[in-house]
């Protein structure tokens, strides 16, 4: 049950607020004072406040700014007697929740509560969230020791609080730049971190529609716009906007983009009147933007005004010492999930994975080990647990090393077609089978390298 402070100094008011909240659900502690008021709600876990103006020691504004200094988000519901809102009015602006005039009814007050208690709910749930993604997000998370990634790491923490300052990732697809994109904005000691983080990505609007995505539109705008609509950045308000391949959208979206961060104000389209917000702008591609400038395919200036911060994450290929660390973290994440026994991966499926040129970059490990974890039936990782792609690309590494050579040991030979039938067959049985010999014959060419 929530428990409801009520502070007035009407006893019998007390006496049927109390009835009357217990009948709909709800503890309830009285005060008739402001000295007695605080020492309950320190001494109790209040959900919300019923405080009345006039107090007989201190005014009901007083306590509701003592209250407000210790918890910033209690619901307070102010009573006042006052025919006129002035009282109200101030009441908000000094962090009331809501009001309700004297006389009131009793279902309009129960009404006015539970609005209160849902809408309290809803901000717990929204910090709740912002906490658990400013944990997820912190630099601190991201695997690496690679030099690069280090330094990338180190870049963005000093521009978390630059709260004005556009950055710019550049990086292949699945190489992370959404990743570093949050962490700058969950890692912002100030206040925007508590702002939203809309990410937007530019490849999936078509021409036009962008532009009405940003920036919002008015009623009768064009066809169908049937009502008005905030745009992206007008959502973003006090918080971070992150525009996804940024190198996709249209001349005239970039136009209006470039007036925008210069200014800091917009239109929405079909609109006249200039919009102020306060947001941050990161953006991110997987195209050399400069060589796209002078190519004509996308503004020079505006590369210019993006490009304040850059950061350039290398893809998986360059970063290789990463990709044991990677491998180890997605599969304790993915057998978590899958509720599987996997340990870990075997050396040859390692060897194969390390070898592997990875053009998806990290979210093509992820999504590898994830499949891998969910089909493998022991309790290592092995190479037929790897999709054919993977395991082929490294197969045929080996058969070019046997086209280069024109004379080798016999032994050798047959030991390096057994192992790519291996690779490709994906089980010893199988490539028993392909290659006519029993499955022990196979198991004693790999491990002794010998065909007798």
């Amino acid at each position: 049950m929530h428990t409801i402070l009520i502070i007035d100094d009407e006893v019998v008011l007390l006496e049927i607020l109390h009835k009357r909240l217990y009948s709909f659900g709800y503890n309830s502690l009285a005060a008739t004072c402001g000295k007695e008021a605080m020492d309950i709600y320190k001494k109790n876990n209040v959900d919300l406040i019923l405080l009345d103006v006039k107090l007989p020691d201190i005014s009901g504004m007083q306590i509701l700014q003592e209250i407000r200094k210790e918890d910033p988000w209690v619901p307070i519901i102010v009573m006042t007697a006052y025919s006129g809102v002035q009282g109200a009015v101030e009441a908000i602006k000094l962090g009331a929740t809501d009001y309700i005039a004297k006389p009131f009814d009793i279902e309009e007050l129960k009404f006015v509560i539970s609005r209160c208690i849902e809408s309290q709910k809803a901000v717990a749930e929204v910090s709740h969230i912002r906490s658990n993604k400013k944990e997820k997000y912190n630099f601190d998370k991201i695997i690496t020791k690679n030099a690069e990634i280090l330094r990338m790491i180190d870049l963005s923490k000093r521009i978390a609080n630059k709260t004005q300052s556009t950055v710019l990732i550049l990086g292949e697809s699945g190489t992370g730049k959404e990743l570093f994109a949050n962490a700058i904005h969950y890692n912002d000691d100030g206040s925007r971190s508590k702002g939203p983080f809309i990410a937007v990505n530019c490849t999936a609007l078509s021409e036009g529609v962008l532009e009405s995505e940003l920036f919002g539109h008015e009623k009768g705008a064009f066809t169908g716009a049937i009502v008005q609509k905030k745009g992206l950045f007008e959502i973003a308000d006090k918080g971070t906007i992150f525009l996804d391949e940024i190198g996709e959208i249209d001349p005239k979206a970039q136009v209006k983009l470039l007036r925008f961060i210069e200014e800091r104000t917009f239109q929405r389209v079909g609109g006249t009147r200039d919009i102020d917000v306060d947001v941050r702008i990161i953006t991110a591609t997987n195209k050399d933007l400069l060589k796209e400038a002078r190519n004509g395919k996308f503004r020079e200036d505006l590369y210019y005004r993006l490009n304040v911060i850059s950061l350039v994450i290398p893809p998986l290929r360059k970063r290789k010492e990463d990709i044991p660390l990677l491998i180890n973290h997605f599969i304790d994440v993915y057998r978590k999930v899958l509720n599987k026994s996997i340990t870990g991966c075997s050396d040859e499926a390692l060897n194969v994975m390390f070898n592997y040129n990875w053009p998806g970059n990290v979210r093509e490990l992820r999504n590898i080990l994830e499949r891998a974890v969910l089909l493998s039936e022991g309790e290592f990782i092995k190479p037929s647990d790897l999709p054919l792609e993977i395991s082929r690309q490294y197969g045929s590494a080996e058969i070019d090393e046997i086209k280069m050579l024109d004379l080798m040991d016999l032994d050798k030979l047959i030991k390096l077609y057994t192992e790519k039938a291996l690779v490709e067959c994906g089980s010893m049985t199988h490539a028993a089978k392909a290659l006519n010999i029993t499955r022990q014959r196979v198991k004693r060419i790999l491990i002794k390298g010998s065909s007798l």
